[in-house]
């Protein structure tokens, strides 16, 4: 089987598991608890808090663990902008782009019907960016919060963040991204990219599923969703879960560390596979960014055929890819990703996306390609035979 649905989730590393496996056993004392099982505890949450604020260039008190990176989402942008409207009623508007994961759009439908929001959508054009004019046209004295995500999860266009954080700043409105993509692949110096939260996943980096955090900037007032025992620093209630805590950090540390040289090969083979796909099947169409976008993602619209056709097909070859985001799986309609790019419905409906990880050889996606070639003019041949 070749793989390339690693933007749904990818293969837990050994080199996190090992790190994780005093947590799961010998040592799974409360972190709460005063004595020496839980204390022990304690030391490897801390351990693992101060090695992702490493990461992020952020104290280690900005760092929150959370279940992944949908609560991360819910977090950030629920709690900021509850807070911000608490402390002044008049901050009731919350803008997120086009092209969000919809744990940030469903949060802020959320708080449009239980908390009397105004929900203000910037458009992206048709690469999927956000332009600094277009955030500029939607921002308003009462927008509280920005949520624009780093890249997106479907086509796999890079935002250009710090510009737009810096624009939102510039009339007093905090910013959040989601980073769940990006996370392993771009830079996340948090400084560097002025951003006042920023969501995390384990899963997309090697790290098990269930474990994430969101960085949030000291001086930022979060209202907390869950209520308890009042850890992580009474932003997030509920027994941690160390052994994710310290996955996601050794996940992370991992791929950052070798962000560079990874970027460059994956993005050199995933140049290579556009132009075998392009080639071998001259109707698709590439979606997304053709430079500003991630090495590990290549999204294409198959025009006549059926995104879960090819997908079939494509199984049946050997080859493991989506036809967009793994949150959306099972619904038929078209991917609002590609219909905000201008993409028709009718023609969103065949997208096929390829995702990779640091891993991905250059034999799998010279095979993967061939099989898209393969499987196109299989279900078009097919189709013929129907209309005969």
């Amino acid at each position: 089987m070749i793989f390339l649905d690693a933007a749904a989730a990818t293969p837990v590393r050994r080199e996190v598991l090992d790190a994780m496996w005093p947590y799961l056993t010998g040592g799974f004392g409360n972190p709460s608890s005063h004595h020496t099982l839980g204390e022990g505890a304690a030391a490897a949450l801390a351990a693992a808090r101060s090695a992702v604020a490493g990461v992020l260039g952020c104290r280690p008190g900005e760092v929150v663990f959370t279940s992944g990176g949908t609560e991360a989402d819910n977090l950030a942008v629920k709690g900021i902008a509850l807070a911000r409207q608490a402390a002044n009623p008049q901050l009731d508007r919350v803008v997120i782009s086009a092209v969000e994961h919809p744990a940030v759009e469903e949060s802020a439908r959320y708080l449009e019907r239980f908390h009397g929001f105004a929900v203000d959508v910037v458009p992206v054009d048709p690469t999927g960016r956000v332009t600094p004019a277009a955030l500029a046209h939607v921002l308003r004295p009462e927008t509280a919060l920005v949520s624009i995500m780093y890249a997106n999860n479907e086509v796999g266009t890079i935002q250009p963040i710090a510009a737009l954080a810096e624009m939102a700043h510039a009339r007093g409105i905090l910013f959040h991204t989601d980073a769940v993509q990006a996370a392993g692949w771009l830079p996340l110096d948090t400084r560097a990219l002025g951003v006042d939260a920023m969501s995390i996943s384990g899963h997309k980096l090697g790290a098990p599923k269930g474990c994430g955090m969101l960085f949030v900037r000291s001086r930022v007032r979060l209202e907390p969703l869950i209520h308890g025992g009042g850890q992580e620093r009474g932003r997030r209630s509920g027994t941690e879960n160390v052994a994710g805590a310290v996955g996601l950090a050794a996940a992370l540390t991992l791929a950052q560390g070798r962000q560079a040289e990874q970027y460059a090969r994956v993005a050199a083979l995933r140049d290579r596979f556009i132009g075998a796909v392009l080639a071998g099947v001259p109707e698709a169409v590439l979606t997304g960014h053709a430079r500003e976008r991630l090495p590990s993602v290549a999204s294409f619209c198959f025009p006549g055929t059926s995104g879960e056709a090819v997908l079939l097909e494509l199984e049946r070859h050997g080859v493991v890819c989506s036809s967009g985001s793994a949150c959306a799986a099972g619904s038929d309609e078209p991917s609002t990703v590609l219909t905000a790019l201008g993409i028709s419905a009718e023609v969103a409906q065949t997208a096929v996306r390829f995702s990779f990880d640091a891993s991905v050889a250059q034999a799998d996606l010279d095979a993967a390609a061939a099989a898209v070639r393969a499987a196109v003019a299989s279900i078009k041949s097919l189709g013929a035979g129907q209309d005969r």
